[in-house]
């Protein structure tokens, strides 16, 4: 870990700690003290350059990463201003830059025609797999990280699969599975190009990863620098008998796995349209809570707030066991100040909370419990008045978002990775910019203005 003391004690596996995936509207000073005091991890636009080095100084143990994406480059008012790239771009190339000194860069399907990605205007797939591309992505990111002083990046858009924002197939490839193959090989290089060249600039990568539960490895490989983001944590494929999608494959083991080492960021985003997506959310993240585990419930699909839940002031302490899966699938975890059961299935079964233990408003909890299909429970012993806590500092009002000189293209169901498309049940999705609702595509971001 960058800035980590190899030689000090591992860090102990907490509750999981919180993040902030602020690719919204530019963050005002109230949401920037409220992230300080809150957050051990921020993800911002490019532009916010401003926000980085207040959040540096409010609290120098913060580390806030700049949004890059992998996958596209764009054109829309903001990211290319005149006939110029603008300055700070939400991607590592720039549209008019690949348009007059590599057109080739520009992915193209079997018609020659450039690949615009569905639901996002102005977004246009580039050729992943191009060394020449690679390289020059990882130049231009890293000097500006430096330059900037960014302590690293989050790679948006790290995905397996065209399908969420084209059914195009690429040229030179037979058939959409041809295609996917084309892009996952080139993921796989263009992940080791920018890591590189990142770290030996001292700086992080983290790149949201998706649909890792269809590929064993694919998260420990892509993960391997300083971690990696998952977007769609916790969600429920869809059908009357949808189990929680991390589960799936081969995925919560390689979290767990990488958990457990203590040197690496799971940053775990979770959409929190309701309590249960809340509950299971976090819960499931504790399941995994290790140094560097943290989770956001995203509650807006822009990301714009800074979001806090409840079960984040729940004090469960430190974990006191590893996660458990019990013969009926449901996991447990113990923690010195409470207890997490998670029911990833499609069927109801019975746990076993131990005794004394309350919810996280209060209430007492019978023993055995019915947990129903995709749900979970948080408890906490109950407070006394001499264990109560101080409140915390209550979540910032996020006034009426400034004037910005970029245009944000609607974003679909999850907004960092296109999103418009509603997608498969197993399937995760990348993300460029945030939506709520549905599993959805990845969705690029923009790049909010000052």
């Amino acid at each position: 870990m960058p800035g980590a003391d190899p030689l000090g004690p591992p860090p102990r596996p907490s509750a999981p700690c919180a993040w902030w995936y602020g690719i919204g509207e530019p963050p005002t000073y109230p949401d920037l003290k409220f992230a300080a005091q809150h957050y051990d991890l921020v993800v911002l636009n490019a532009t916010e350059t401003a926000a980085m080095h207040r959040l540096h100084k409010l609290n120098p143990k913060i580390k806030v990463l700049v949004y890059k994406d992998f996958s596209s480059t764009r054109n829309y008012p903001g990211a290319v201003i005149g006939n110029q790239d603008a300055p700070l771009l939400p991607s590592g190339v720039g549209y008019v830059e690949a348009q007059q000194r590599n057109p080739e860069w520009f992915a193209v399907d079997t018609a020659d025609k450039r690949i615009e990605w569905g639901g996002y205007p102005q977004h246009w797939q580039m050729a992943v797999w191009d060394e020449k591309y690679q390289r020059a992505w990882a130049d231009a990111v890293t000097a500006e990280v430096v330059r900037e002083g960014w302590d690293g990046v989050l790679a948006d858009n790290d995905f397996s699969s065209l399908k969420y924002y084209s059914k195009a197939v690429l040229k030179g490839t037979s058939d959409n599975a041809a295609t996917d193959r084309r892009i996952r090989d080139g993921m796989d290089r263009f992940l080791e190009v920018a890591g590189g060249a990142l770290h030996k600039a001292g700086k992080m990568l983290i790149p949201n990863v998706s649909e890792s539960q269809l590929t064993p490895g694919r998260w420990s490989a892509h993960s391997r620098f300083d971690g990696a983001m998952e977007e769609n944590f916790g969600l429920r494929g869809s059908g009357a008998d949808g189990e929680l999608v991390t589960f799936e494959g081969n995925e919560f083991k390689e979290l767990r796995a990488q958990a457990a080492l203590g040197e690496s960021w799971l940053l775990l985003v979770t959409k929190t349209q309701g309590h249960r997506e809340e509950r299971v959310g976090y819960a499931t993240a504790a399941l995994l809570a290790g140094p560097y585990t943290c989770w956001h419930g995203a509650s807006t699909a822009d990301y714009q707030d800074p979001d806090w839940s409840p079960y984040q002031d729940a004090e469960l302490g430190e974990a006191v066991e590893s996660a458990n899966r019990l013969p009926a699938g449901a996991w447990t975890r113990g923690f010195t100040n409470g207890w997490v059961a998670v029911n990833p299935t499609g069927k109801p079964v019975q746990v076993n909370p131990p005794p004394g233990l309350v919810t996280v408003d209060g209430a007492p909890v019978s023993t055995p419990a019915e947990l129903a299909a995709t749900d979970a429970l948080v408890l906490v012993k109950p407070e006394t008045p001499a264990t109560t806590s101080p409140a915390t500092t209550p979540k910032p009002t996020t006034t009426a978002p400034k004037p910005t000189t970029t245009t944000k293209p609607t974003t679909p169901a999850t907004t960092p990775t296109p999103t418009t498309a509603t997608q498969p049940v197993t399937t995760t999705q990348p993300t460029p910019t945030a939506t709520s609702g549905t599993p959805t595509p990845p969705t690029p971001k923009p790049a909010p203005a000052l």
